[in-house]
C-alpha cells in the first residue's frame, strides 16, 4: 500500500541502542490511532498507529495501517495505482475482500484472508493494489517491516505464504512470520520478527511464551481485549517493552475478539522514512524520489490500467531527526 497522503510527514525512527529495557518491563503503553483518507472523494480510510511521536518502530515493523470492514459499494474499495518502494517489506494480511497486487518483478496475485504476501522493496520495487470486483466488503492490515543498513539494497522479491491455523486453548493462531505457539513461519525476514493473526474465544485468556529479546505490539481488529492487564479498543495499538517470557490476553467481551500480534528484536538503527521510502539520509530519499519521476530504477507494472502515482514534492529543508524514542 502507498502512503497516499498529499504533504507525507517526514519521521526519523529509532529505537533505543542495545535493546534498552526500562523500569516496568511489563508495562503497556496504548497506541491510538489517527485517521488518514487514501485519496479521492469516496475515499477509504485507514487507520494508521505506526508511526507516531509516541512510538515509531516496534522491533522492524515501523508502519501499520489498519483498513475496514469497509463498505466498497459506499467507498469504491482500494485502488492504488502503480508506486515505488525502496528499503521495506510490505506485509499484506486480510481479514475479508480480496486483492490484487501487480509489481515490477511481473508477480501477478491475489491477496486473500488468512494469506500472507509479502513484497521484499530492497534497492527499489513498483507495485499496484486494486480490490477485487466481487469484494463487497474489505478489511484487513497493511504492515511494513524497515530493512536494516546492510540489507536495505537487497535484490526485490515477493513471496506468498498461507499458514495453518494453531488451535489453543480459547483461542486460534495463523503465524505469517517468525515463531509462536510452536508453529513456525518459512518466509524470510532480515531481522528477528513476530507477525500472527489471533482469534479470542468469549471471555477466553490466553498465556503464550514469547521471545524476552522481543517488543510486542498487539493491534486489536474486533473486541474488547486485555493486553498483559491494560484494556484495548478496537484499532488501538499497545506496546510491551522487552523484558518479559509470557504476554497474557483476555477477551473481556462476550464476542469473538481479533487480534494482530507484531514483535521484534529493537531495531537499533536509525531511519528517515519519507512517502514509500525508507533511507538514512536526505539524499538518499532524494535520489529515490528523483529516480520514481525520472522513470529509472523501478521498473514498470504492466496490467494496471491508469496511470502511476505522482511522488509528492520534498519538503524546503532536509529531512532531519525528530529525535529517537525511548
Amino acid at each position: 500500500m502507498s502512503n497516499v497522503e498529499a504533504q507525507p510527514v517526514q519521521v526519523r525512527c529509532g529505537a533505543p541502542a542495545g535493546g534498552e529495557r526500562p523500569d516496568g518491563e511489563s508495562r503497556v503503553e496504548v497506541l491510538t490511532p489517527r485517521d488518514v483518507p487514501l485519496g479521492g472523494p469516496r475515499a477509504m480510510t485507514v487507520r494508521r498507529t505506526l508511526p507516531q511521536r509516541a512510538r515509531t518502530l516496534i522491533g522492524a515493523w515501523c508502519f501499520a495501517d489498519h483498513y475496514g470492514p469497509d463498505d466498497v459499494a459506499s467507498t469504491g474499495g482500494m485502488d492504488v495505482a502503480p508506486h515505488p518502494h525502496t528499503g521495506l517489506q510490505t506485509v499484506s494480511w486480510l481479514f475479508s475482500g480480496e486483492i490484487e497486487h501487480r509489481d515490477s518483478l511481473g508477480t501477478h496475485a491475489r491477496v486473500r484472508p488468512g494469506e500472507l504476501n509479502l513484497m521484499t522493496g530492497g534497492r527499489g520495487i513498483s507495485h499496484s493494489e486494486v480490490s477485487t470486483p466481487d469484494t463487497s466488503v474489505l478489511h484487513g492490515v497493511q504492515l511494513w517491516v524497515a530493512l536494516p543498513g546492510e540489507h536495505r539494497l537487497t535484490e526485490p522479491d515477493f513471496e506468498h505464504y498461507a499458514p495453518e491455523p494453531v488451535v489453543l486453548d480459547g483461542a486460534e493462531a495463523r503465524v505469517f512470520l517468525g515463531e509462536l505457539a510452536g508453529t513456525a513461519s518459512p518466509v524470510k525476514t532480515f531481522t528477528p520478527l513476530l507477525g500472527a493473526e489471533i482469534l479470542l474465544a468469549p471471555r477466553a485468556e490466553l498465556t503464550l511464551a514469547v521471545d524476552p529479546d522481543f517488543e510486542h505490539g498487539l493491534l486489536i481488529d474486533q473486541g474488547e481485549v486485555r493486553f498483559a492487564g491494560t484494556p484495548l479498543h478496537r484499532g488501538d495499538l499497545g506496546y510491551a517493552h522487552p523484558g518479559t517470557a509470557t504476554l497474557t490476553l483476555a477477551n473481556a467481551s462476550d464476542t469473538p475478539a481479533r487480534t494482530v500480534l507484531l514483535g521484534g528484536t529493537p531495531f537499533g538503527e536509525e531511519i528517515i522514512m519519507w512517502w514509500n521510502f525508507i533511507g538514512r539520509s536526505h539524499e538518499e530519499i532524494a535520489q529515490a524520489r528523483s529516480d520514481w519521476m525520472t522513470g529509472t530504477r523501478f521498473g514498470e507494472v504492466r496490467g494496471y490500467d491508469g496511470d502511476p502515482l505522482p511522488a509528492p514534492e520534498l519538503p524546503s529543508v532536509p529531512l532531519k531527526p525528530r529525535g529517537r524514542v525511548r
